[in-house]
């Protein structure tokens, strides 16, 4: 691995991981070639020559041990295995060929030039295909040199030491060996290649698999973000006398930067609010989140309705950035009078459907949305009082603006017509036919923004409260 190692600690450990498949392999063909020569000494009595060759085999096999021990600590944390270790190791492995043809000419079994064609040679190649697990080009290559390099060494030897090699039985041209040779090279050339495009593919797999192992735990973040955002919104409306309030959300993405609250004050009135904070996902829900408590905690200060806008401006301005911004209504509500007060920080629409008249009018808002400019001052609101049938809606952008396939928006003029058509309906049942007709509308284009909506309305009787999951 040396200078090519990779810095990501999950392919080194894919690298030594592979690797010691590769030294485990290399064991069991050591095995094998140990039990051929134990058998090979009870057929021949050559008890030295084999007692020799199995000594050779057993100290490669204790090499291996150690290389193997080595990678698994190093798997474990404990240290790593140095660039040395792994040339030595790429040395010795691609020479166990070139021992064992050595053994062979000791042998006498054969002639010197059968020896340099015997299937041992085949050796060469299986160590050669092994050294792709090592996921290194350099050292696959190295494996393909020294190899052949060995082979030569052999072929040198029985070149300059075997007599009659041009009449000796099974010899071939000398440029036959050296093909041998430019073959193993080859595979070699080879090996590095496949370990080259190997390497890419893990590197690739492993990429993709720390993506994925990223995306889950972000994924499980934003899920515990949703969960503690939704569970912000009231659960449940005020039991009043007179009026029903509900409220409902659902973000664009799985946070938003749309909340609805509503707060019991100590004079007894009741502060319904909705906010939204600029864009969808998991920044403007913290922001939305900050609102919400500056909010409540303004509320319970000094008087509840006399500069609430002004200290929620000045607290979120000092934390936002110049890019963000939250726009923000609340009705302050009478419940014994039906009186109310609405104040605007940029929000809109604020709808009042006055039932006696069947109409709705728009309240404007005073002044701009909160976070954008310290110590702006704001207007004292909109006052009136809520008549038998009278609804005051709450809705954010991302009901009017929702396109359909065609790039119409949904626009003002398609919900108040929801709302003056349902206004005899329960609050909760006008938020449903909000949600229906919007949804009709979209005919399945994908929700860009956060939907949010409060129905306050007042009834003709004493009804309890209803509130919309």
């Amino acid at each position: 691995m040396g200078a090519e190692a990779v810095k990501s600690k999950a392919f080194q450990r894919a690298a030594l991981k592979s690797e010691s498949y590769r030294v485990i392999g290399i064991l069991v063909l050591l095995a094998v070639m140990l039990l051929f020569v134990i058998g090979r000494a009870i057929l021949t009595d050559q008890y030295l020559i084999v007692a020799i060759q199995g000594a050779v085999l057993l100290l490669i096999a204790a090499h291996e041990a150690t290389i193997l021990r080595a990678i698994k600590n190093s798997l474990k944390g404990d240290g790593e295995v140095g660039p040395e270790k792994w040339v030595l190791n790429v040395f010795i492995e691609s020479q166990i060929p070139t021992i064992a043809l050595f053994v062979l000419l000791a042998t006498k079994w054969f002639t010197p030039h059968q020896v340099l064609v015997a299937p041992v040679v085949l050796v060469y190649f299986l160590l050669i295909i092994l050294s792709t697990l090592r996921l290194s080009p350099t050292l696959a290559l190295l494996t393909g040199i020294l190899s052949s390099l060995g082979y030569l060494f052999v072929v040198f030897y029985v070149t300059l030491s075997a007599q009659g090699t041009s009449t000796e039985t099974g010899a071939f041209r000398q440029a036959v060996y050296y093909v041998y040779a430019g073959v193993i090279l080859s595979g070699g050339i080879l090996a590095s290649i496949v370990a080259g495009e190997i390497r890419i593919h893990v590197s690739a797999a492993l990429r993709e698999a720390e993506l994925q192992k990223q995306l889950d735990q972000v994924t499980h973040d934003l899920e515990v973000a949703k969960s503690i955002q939704q569970g912000l919104l009231p659960t449940a409306s005020p039991d009043l006398e007179h009026f029903e309030i509900a409220g409902w959300n659902q973000p664009a993405d799985q946070t938003g930067g749309d909340y609805f609250d509503w707060q019991s004050l100590p004079d007894g009135r009741i502060a319904v609010s909705l906010a939204d904070a600029t864009g969808h996902g998991i920044g403007p829900a913290l922001v939305g989140t900050s609102c919400r408590a500056y909010a409540r905690a303004s509320f319970l200060v000094g008087g509840a309705q006399n500069g609430v806008l002004e200290n929620l401006n000045g607290l979120l301005a000092s934390d936002l950035s110049a890019n963000r911004f939250v726009t923000y209504a609340v009705i302050f509500l009478d419940p014994k009078e039906g009186d109310f007060r609405v104040l605007s920080a940029g929000h809109g629409p604020i709808l009042w459907y006055k039932h006696k008249q069947n109409k709705i009018d728009n309240l404007e808002a005073h002044g701009i949305p909160l976070g954008m400019i310290d110590g702006v001052k704001y207007s004292h609101g909109t006052e009136g009082s809520l008549s038998q049938g009278d609804i005051l809606a709450l809705v954010t952008d991302g009901f009017y603006e929702w396109t359909n396939p065609e790039g119409e928006e949904f626009g003002l003029e398609r919900l108040e017509t929801v709302i003056r058509e349902s206004h005899d309906q329960p609050a909760e049942k006008i938020i449903e036919k909000l949600r229906g007709a919007v949804a009709t509308f979209s005919k399945g284009t994908k929700q860009q923004d956060d939907l949010t909506a409060v129905i306050l309305r007042r009834t003709f009787g004493p009804e309890r409260l209803l509130f919309s999951e």
